[in-house]
């Protein structure tokens, strides 16, 4: 068994994930046996969601109709439609409110220029990823802000819009971070329903962040016991103490 293969495992038994641990990487050439996305796609963070069930390999191309992933991910090349596209769809949302000059300049974008980018299944991808995403709803989140917390020693970043911005964000600083999407991400992906929001990791640090993951996730799953434990017993008219409560776990 791989380490990728054993981590990808680790975090779907530690916290009950629907989806699979995805993982990126960029790369100026990638592995010949990686063969390329063969469909359209109307943003990059369809990506994704795709990367879930395969991996594959996309170009400045193959993100063509999301100007605003070309950007935050710094795609080399792009074609003068799609800095033109750019331009529109800031002014567009410009008008509504949606974003503010200065807002747009704080937006997170990778660092370097990026020729092709990799996703696919945490458990047999062919790189070393460089960030890992996790689709979680706030049960599983309250485990991964307290991973985090101990891995990177300060509460991860919860970030809005554009939710393609997380990329480069933890690609950049070397730090987990949450997102809670943007309306065009929630709008194009069935996984990040209403309960769920977007975790990323830097891919270096992925066995920390695992190692904690799991301790925590066991941890959680005691204490959820025992809270529910006292809850019945005082809803029952009952005052039991702390060590009552204990007791109880193992009866």
């Amino acid at each position: 068994m791989s380490n990728y293969q054993r981590l990808a495992n680790d975090l779907m038994h530690s916290l009950e994930l629907s989806l699979p641990p995805i993982a990126i990487a960029f790369c100026d050439a990638p592995p010949a046996s990686v063969p390329y996305f063969d469909g359209v796609v109307p943003a990059g963070c369809v990506f994704w969601q795709e990367a879930a069930r395969r991996t594959f390999v996309t170009s400045t191309k193959d993100h063509e109709l999301c100007s605003i992933g070309v950007h935050t991910h710094h795609m080399s090349q792009p074609s003068a439609s799609q800095q033109n596209e750019l331009q529109e769809t800031l002014q567009a949302m410009s008008g509504l409110d949606y974003v503010r000059a200065e807002e747009v300049a704080a937006i997170p974008v990778v660092q370097r220029e990026v020729t092709h980018v990799i996703y696919g299944p945490l458990i047999d991808f062919p790189v070393d990823p460089q960030v890992v995403l996790l689709f979680a709803h706030a049960r599983q989140g309250l485990i991964l802000s307290e991973a985090v917390a101990r891995v990177d020693k300060g509460a991860p970043p919860a970030m809005g819009r554009p939710a393609c911005a997380v990329i480069p964000q933890v690609l950049n600083h070397g730090y987990a971070a949450m997102s809670l999407g943007c309306c065009g991400a929630r709008a194009y992906l069935d996984a990040l329903s209403d309960s769920v929001a977007l975790w990323a990791f830097p891919g270096s640090k992925l066995d920390h962040y695992c190692e904690e993951i799991a301790v925590l996730a066991s941890a959680n799953k005691v204490l959820t016991t025992f809270h529910r434990g006292r809850r019945e017993d005082v809803e029952s008219g009952k005052q039991p103490t702390v060590q009552q409560s204990l007791n109880r776990l193992s009866s």
